[in-house]
C-alpha cells in the first residue's frame, strides 16, 4: 500500500471512530510506528486531523474528551512526576481545591498521614482517594454528575464555590495555550472550572505536555488566570519561556 492511500484509510478510521492511535494503526497496516507518525504529521499539516498524545483525532472534533479510564493510563509517568512535584505547593493546615482530572487524582494519592488539610473537591474519584485520610476535612460538591468524568457539575456545584475561599486550587485541562488559554469539551465542567478558579487565592494548573497548543470546545479561562503551571519535561522550553514571559511560573517535572 502506496502512503497516500494508507493515510486515506487512516483518515477513514479517525473519522469513523473519532480517534486512531499510534500502535494500532501501526499492527494494522503492518508497518513501524514512525511511519504511522509521519502519516499523522502529513494528515495534521493537510488539515485534516489533529495530533493528540498517542494518536489524532479528526479535525474539528473540539469535543473530543476520552473517558476516565483512557486519561488514567495516559501519560501515567509523566502525571506522576507532575503530581510529586506539586506537593510542593500544599498549603501546611490550609485549604485547597482539587478539580477533577487524572493528574489530580494521583495527587490526591500522593498527600501523606500527617497532613492536616481541609480539602474541597467535586470529583467523585478524588473523593474516594480522600475519605479515609486521618488528616483530611473533606468537602464533596454536589451536583449531576458526568458519566464521562465522575464530576458533579451544574447550579449546586456553582453554588458551593461560590461561598469559599481556598488557599490553592489544583486545576486541570484538555488543553492550554497561551494563544486560547484553557480548555474542555464540556460547557458545564468549563463553568464549574471557572467558578473554582474564583474561589482560590492561588491557582496551580497540572497538565502535561500533550496537552500544551491543544484546543477545546469550552475556554474556561487564559494563562494569566494561572499562578503556576507544573508539567513534564515534554514541554518544549522555547514554549515554557513563552509562558512565563505571559506572567506564569511553569515548573517541568
Amino acid at each position: 500500500m502506496y502512503a497516500p492511500e494508507r493515510q486515506q484509510e487512516i483518515l477513514r478510521l479517525a473519522r469513523d471512530g473519532g480517534r486512531v492511535d499510534v500502535v494500532s494503526l501501526a499492527e494494522e497496516f503492518q508497518v513501524t510506528a514512525e511511519t504511522i507518525r509521519r502519516d499523522l504529521k502529513a494528515l495534521d499539516r493537510a488539515g485534516l486531523v489533529r495530533r493528540v498524545h498517542g494518536g489524532a483525532i479528526p479535525a474539528g472534533r473540539l469535543d473530543f474528551e476520552p473517558d476516565l479510564a483512557e486519561r488514567e493510563t495516559t501519560a501515567a509517568d509523566e502525571k506522576d512526576r507532575i503530581a510529586r512535584a506539586a506537593l510542593a505547593e500544599v498549603p501546611a493546615d490550609g485549604t485547597m481545591i482539587l478539580d477533577a482530572g487524572s493528574t489530580a487524582g494521583r495527587l490526591a494519592g500522593f498527600l501523606t498521614p500527617e497532613l492536616s488539610l481541609t480539602v474541597v473537591t467535586h470529583s467523585l474519584p478524588v473523593a474516594a482517594r480522600l475519605a479515609d485520610h486521618p488528616g483530611i476535612q473533606l468537602h464533596l460538591v454536589g451536583g449531576r454528575v458526568r458519566h464521562r468524568t465522575r464530576a458533579a457539575v451544574d447550579a449546586w456545584a456553582l453554588r458551593a464555590y461560590a461561598e469559599i475561599r481556598a488557599d490553592v486550587l489544583f486545576l486541570a485541562a484538555n488543553g492550554f495555550s497561551a494563544e486560547h488559554g484553557l480548555t474542555t469539551p464540556d460547557l458545564a465542567e468549563a463553568a464549574v472550572k471557572r467558578a473554582a478558579t474564583a474561589a482560590a487565592r492561588r491557582v496551580v494548573l497540572l497538565a502535561d505536555s500533550s496537552k500544551h497548543g491543544q484546543e477545546h470546545f469550552a475556554r474556561f479561562g487564559g494563562l494569566d488566570d494561572v499562578d503556576l503551571l507544573v508539567t513534564d519535561t515534554g514541554l518544549d522550553p522555547r514554549d515554557a519561556a513563552a509562558i512565563e514571559a505571559g506572567g506564569t511560573e511553569v515548573v517541568r517535572a
